[in-house]
């Protein structure tokens, strides 16, 4: 079996360790690092959430290094109110057995690029400051770098803004470099995660797997339905299902068949107001620019369940 290789940049984050729980447990995937940025909770949070994870999960063998502490130029607001104070409801994970690498993020992104052999895939699912700082201190590394697929950005509406989505509203600028960088980029936005959702029956699923992850994740899913229920930005029917947004990320690369996309020019408004963080999809090609993303609008949500399940079975 030919493994993908990959690096994973996330803010774990409820979703994020749905994403994890795959990426950790897929053959396919050859993971040469994690790095971790704030976003739905501090720096410190994330960096440990990840750690303790990844210990519980038995994959010490991965390279985990601290990112961005803020956004380039914007003060950090996380998402507590979806996550908890720690990041993952009220589920606390053991003490981590492994600590972060002596490496910071940027410096360990350009040193696995460097030594491997081959263009490796980077999966984001979180704001896009560690990226795009890398960008910014090693393009010429961009070569080494098959695609960019992120979990960020909307082109039909936002959950944190009217039209932005929480990721990159949070760092607006470094989603731009991003964007602008000439990488190959997926985007995986709210206009398909918001396909990607478990039902109660799902739910019911995933508890009755009877494993202590399971019952974990159970009830961090369940802190999340609730959660997203009662914040400001309540999406419609939100309180019936969970999103698996960040799922999607890893899922595209894992089995991007399940998916149906189409490429299109994307841009990124930085302007603080009442745009600010929107993804701008240039659908009808107004602006006489070639496409520089494949924006993803749909997903076989069935196939992404069982994805999941399977996963989460795997653990043990």
């Amino acid at each position: 079996m030919t493994s993908i290789p990959v690096i994973i940049d996330t803010d774990p984050g409820i979703d994020d360790l749905v994403m994890l729980t795959v990426a950790l447990t897929h053959d396919e995937l050859d993971i040469r690092l994690i790095t971790t940025v704030a976003g739905n909770q501090t720096q410190n949070k994330v960096l440990d959430n990840t750690l303790r994870f990844l210990s519980y999960v038995g994959r010490t063998d991965i390279e985990v290094a601290r990112g961005a502490e803020q956004p380039f130029f914007k003060e950090l607001k996380t998402a507590a109110q979806f996550h908890g104070e720690f990041g993952t409801g009220h589920v606390i994970f053991p003490e981590p057995n492994i600590t972060a690498s002596q490496r910071n993020a940027v410096e360990a992104i350009r040193d696995v690029l460097m030594q491997a052999d081959e263009p490796i895939n980077i999966v984001t699912t979180g704001p896009l400051t560690n990226i795009g700082a890398f960008l910014l201190a090693y393009p010429d590394l961009k070569q080494k770098i098959r695609k960019i697929t992120i979990m960020g950005g909307a082109a039909l509406g936002g959950n944190v803004a009217p039209k932005a989505e929480f990721n990159v509203y949070t760092d607006p600028d470094a989603a731009l470099v991003v964007f602008d960088s000439g990488v190959p980029i997926v985007m995986c936005g709210l206009d398909v995660t918001r396909e990607a959702y478990l039902t109660e029956e799902d739910l019911t699923r995933i508890r009755q797997i009877g494993t202590d992850l399971s019952k974990k994740m159970y009830q961090m899913l369940k802190f999340y339905q609730q959660a997203a229920d009662i914040t400001p930005f309540h999406e419609p029917f939100f309180d019936m299902v969970v999103r698996l947004h960040d799922l999607c990320a890893i899922a595209y690369v894992v089995n991007p068949k399940i998916f149906q996309g189409a490429f299109y020019y994307v841009t990124v408004e930085r302007k603080p107001g009442l745009t600010e963080g929107t993804t701008v999809v240039d659908y009808i090609d107004s602006l006489d620019k070639e496409p520089n993303a494949f924006v993803l609008y749909s997903v076989n949500r069935e196939e992404l369940v069982d994805m999941l399940i399977r996963a989460i079975y795997k653990v043990g």
